[in-house]
């Protein structure tokens, strides 16, 4: 099979290339940018390429209906408070965008309606994601590609049939499928890793892996399956109020995971049958002579 990598600024990523790695911070900010600033520097530290938001338009991604449905949260007392009180505007993106700048970090989001699209063009951000309750939006998808960058798609709670047409629609050029259960947090029997292989296999374009549970031995498993980049949510502390932090990983996490991940890397090797350098020693101590015939 042909070897498939996409470039993500500076970094290649597919076949044979380290796995990027993707810090979520998704809604984790709790709408603080000094909660935001210290998850970036965690990400930053722990040796992630990216940090990833959320971002939408909250009446068009929402009915009102659901809006004004009682909810207590730090905001206010509906869900409508809850949404709009985690919504970045353009002045905190200006300060994420520089901070990640600053500390030399790449930084994107996923968008879930088309105006939140054309407000992150507004960044030079190197790619974009499609959430997988987005999956199924084609005239979001279609808006997306139509920025002209890298896609990144999530496939959780998708039919192979729904990523069938995702795909169609997107094309396969500069697109990076992310195999994922859309649980939170998700449990180890429904992860479903051997999909990597799968829709490596179906859709000639390179994969990675979204996980959502609370450990890490899965996403250390998932590069060695295969996924060329793997993100996960982080927080500063799983006890902190939110609906994602119970899904994400703490710094100490986050930074275990990344030194396991090139620690895998670092013992693919090539592939090829040979005697290591500091293997003969042992072989000339350790094997009989003379017993060839």
């Amino acid at each position: 099979m042909q070897k498939k990598t996409v470039q993500i600024a500076n970094h290649l990523v597919g076949d044979d290339q380290p796995a990027f790695i993707i810090g979520e911070i998704g809604i984790n900010h709790n709408g603080s940018l000094d909660i935001t600033r210290n998850l970036i520097s965690v990400a930053k530290n722990a040796g992630c390429n990216a940090v990833k938001f959320q971002k939408r338009t909250v009446d068009i991604v929402y009915t009102a209906e659901e809006l004004a449905k009682p909810r207590e949260n730090p905001f206010g007392n509906t869900n409508g408070d809850l949404k709009r009180g985690l919504e970045f505007g353009l002045d905190q993106y200006k300060e994420i965008d520089e901070y990640c700048r600053e500390i030399e970090i790449l930084w994107f989001a996923s968008a879930w309606d088309e105006p939140s699209v054309d407000f992150i063009d507004q960044f030079p951000v190197p790619c974009y994601k499609i959430a997988s309750a987005s999956l199924t939006d084609d005239n979001l998808i279609k808006h997306t590609r139509g920025k002209g960058k890298p896609i990144i798609l999530s496939t959780g709670m998708s039919t192979y049939e729904e990523i069938d047409h995702a795909v169609e629609i997107l094309g396969k050029d500069d697109l990076i499928l992310m195999h994922t259960c859309s649980a939170y947090p998700s449990r180890y029997n429904e992860l479903n890793l051997k999909q990597i292989p799968a829709l490596r296999a179906r859709y000639g374009v390179p994969v990675g892996y979204s996980g959502h549970e609370t450990g890490i031995a899965s996403s250390s498993a998932a590069v060695a399956m295969g996924a060329c980049a793997i993100e996960r949510h982080i927080t500063l502390d799983r006890a902190m109020w939110g609906s994602d932090q119970a899904a994400s990983l703490e710094p100490s996490g986050l930074s275990r995971l990344i030194r396991d991940i090139r620690l895998i890397e670092e013992s693919f090797g090539t592939g090829e049958k040979f005697v290591q350098e500091r293997e003969i020693p042992v072989m000339q101590k350790l094997r009989r002579v003379g017993l060839k015939k």
